[in-house]
C-alpha cells in the first residue's frame, strides 16, 4: 500500500525532479507541511556565500539546525542546490526571495538572499541570517539525499533520519 498524498505531506519523505529549475531560480515543495525551498545556484551566487560572511551571524552553522553534512558554508550536500524550509526562525514568517544582486529598500548593496519583510530578518544565499537581525538562528535544512543529479530525496538522508 502507498501512503495518500496526504500521508507524504505530513511526514513521507518527498522526491523533487530540479531538471527543469534554471541555474539562479527557486522552486516550492512541501514536506510535513512546510514550504521547503530548492535554490539552484549560479557560479556567481556561490561567490557571493563568501564574500558575505562577515556579515552572517552564523557562518560555520554551528548553532543552526541541519544535518551534519550541510555544517559548512554553502550549508548543503551538493553546492549547486540549497534545501532549506523556508520559515524565517524569528517568528515562523515567511521569507521573500530577493536572489539577485541589486539595491533593495532593505539593503542597498544587496548581495542576493532572502528576506523576511515581517520584522527585517535577512538570509545569504545558504539561508545564513545577518548580524543583528530578528531571527536567532539560520534557516532550516532539511535532512535530504542525491537520488541521482536532478533527483532530491527530502525528509530522509544517507543515513535514513
Amino acid at each position: 500500500m502507498l501512503p495518500s498524498e496526504r500521508a507524504k505531506a505530513a511526514g513521507a519523505p518527498v522526491e523533487v525532479d530540479v531538471s527543469k529549475l534554471e541555474p539562479g531560480q527557486k522552486m516550492i515543495v512541501e514536506w510535513r507541511g512546510k514550504p521547503v525551498w530548492v535554490v539552484r545556484r549560479t557560479p556567481e551566487m556561490l561567490k557571493t556565500i563568501k564574500s558575505e560572511e562577515w556579515r552572517v551571524a552564523d557562518p560555520a552553522s554551528k548553532r543552526s539546525d541541519q544535518p551534519e553534512y550541510a555544517t559548512n558554508e554553502l550549508r548543503s550536500l551538493n553546492p549547486e542546490y540549497l534545501v532549506v524550509v523556508g520559515i524565517c526562525t524569528h517568528l515562523g514568517c515567511s521569507p521573500v526571495d530577493r536572489l539577485q544582486a541589486q539595491p533593495e529598500p532593505f539593503a542597498t548593496d544587496w548581495r542576493g538572499g532572502f528576506y523576511c519583510p515581517c520584522h527585517g530578518s535577512l538570509f545569504d544565499l545558504a539561508g545564513r541570517v545577518y548580524k543583528n537581525k530578528p531571527a536567532p538562528d539560520n534557516l532550516i535544512v532539511p535532512p535530504h539525499k542525491y537520488l541521482s543529479d536532478t533527483r532530491i530525496l527530502i525528509g530522509e538522508d544517507e543515513k535514513g533520519a
